[in-house]
């Protein structure tokens, strides 16, 4: 098992992590690895989490660029770089926590 830090974005219970791998061409490994296993556990502080990933649809990703982008501009500069649409992956808690009042 491998740890790789990430930045994450919230939508709803979904976290949000971009497979941008600095703009490279070629997609992050843990990216890769998700393609094959889609389950994982995810570290957040001292709170572990079990997460289902997906691809983002077209739709998702347009929708979460836009405020992916206008929170870490570098992401846009890392498009640029590459000719593959740089993935959204949304990692889904499996048990998500209960909604606040």
């Amino acid at each position: 098992m491998r740890t790789t830090p990430l930045t994450f974005f919230r939508d709803a219970t979904d976290l949000v992590v971009v497979a941008s791998n600095g703009g490279a061409d070629r997609p992050p490994d843990w990216a890769l690895n998700l393609q094959q296993t889609p389950r994982a556990v995810v570290e957040i502080g001292t709170n572990k989490v079990a997460v289902t990933a997906r691809p983002a649809s077209q739709q998702e990703r347009e929708r979460l660029w836009i405020v992916i982008t206008a929170t870490h501009a570098g992401y846009a500069r890392y498009q640029e770089r590459t000719t593959r649409p740089i993935p959204v992956v949304l990692l889904t808690p499996e048990h998500p926590p209960p909604r606040r009042i």
